[in-house]
């Protein structure tokens, strides 16, 4: 059985689900894309090409092999994108939970039914309808859980908003005896560059006390105000619009001391060895034209 166990972000990695972009399917058509920057890459033909995708993972799958990760893989589905494990489910202490995930997408759980499988049931934690709540929103961080969302009254008008209020309050009810902090994030369904579509598209901790943010993904200044304070504007990295858009926030921490990243991100990957980390630098350029990075394409399982 696995015995899951995930209380940060930056814990050491012992096993996780990495997404797959084999038999990912065509090119979907501008009125199937589930976000801006895919919509982007759509029109203007630059959408990536599957061969491409698929070398980006491996290269990922490679450094978690050398830190001797345990890294399971989705069943392959013809003609379904599944790299984004962190959309479908995530884990909190020992609970997985399901994502009530956009309707097309829900054969992606399907695909990680054998890892499911190695779960007690009881451990698993499906949430009512009304709940809509996905990984990228989600970040436990020791005492605290931070969760982006999006409460305003247009909620249904954006695809680009994808955890609401009540799944924030579903999370409180699940670990009270945490503090649950909730962000309200800027959602637009065209406009890549003023879309947050996850919380790690514009926040992300490192290591034991520092973190990636972009001010202009929080719609409450206070809120964003309310990090920099939590962590000391000394350990925090600030990144820009255009950073952002590149998705510099959506590393991934295998260790306190070893981060993830791509390897065109000079300026945030130069601060991280500065301050001590080990930067393992990959190609994965062509996935982030779909709104996702790194750790979008990863589900953590176990952490010390």
């Amino acid at each position: 059985m696995l015995h899951l166990n995930v209380t940060d972000e930056t814990s050491r990695l012992r096993a996780v689900i990495l997404g797959t972009a084999e038999s990912c399917g065509p090119v979907p058509s501008p009125e199937e894309a589930y976000d801006p920057k895919s919509l982007e890459h759509i029109l203007a033909g630059t959408y990536p090409k599957e061969e491409d995708m698929v070398k980006e993972m491996e290269a990922f799958a490679a450094v978690f092999e050398k830190y001797g990760v345990k890294v399971y893989r989705p069943k392959v589905f013809k003609d379904v994108n599944q790299i984004f494990s962190r959309d479908i489910t995530f884990v909190i202490e020992d609970k997985l939970i399901k994502a009530n995930i956009l309707p097309d997408r829900e054969i992606e759980i399907e695909a990680i039914k054998h890892v499911l499988a190695d779960i007690p049931k009881e451990n698993i934690i499906t949430p009512p309808a009304n709940v809509h709540i996905e990984g990228g929103d989600v970040m436990p961080y020791g005492d605290y859980i931070f969760i982006g969302t999006y409460t305003g009254a247009d909620y249904a008008d954006y695809i680009t908003a994808r955890t609401n209020k009540a799944g924030v309050e579903f999370i409180q009810s699940l670990f009270p005896n945490k503090t649950v902090k909730s962000f309200e994030l800027r959602k637009s369904n065209t406009i890549a560059n003023e879309n947050a579509l996850h919380l790690d598209c514009c926040f992300q901790p490192v290591g034991k006390d520092k973190a990636i943010i972009h001010k202009n993904g929080f719609l409450v200044e206070e809120e964003y105000q309310w990090l920099v304070n939590f962590f000391g504007k000394e350990n925090v990295f600030e990144i820009t619009k255009d950073e952002m858009y590149h998705m510099f926030s959506n590393v991934f921490s295998i260790a306190p001391d070893v981060v993830v990243s791509e390897r065109n991100f000079t300026r945030l990957n130069n601060w991280l060895r500065e301050h001590g980390f080990t930067v393992e630098e990959i190609p994965y350029a062509e996935i982030s034209k779909q709104e996702g990075l790194l750790r979008c394409s990863t589900m953590p399982l176990i952490r010390d």
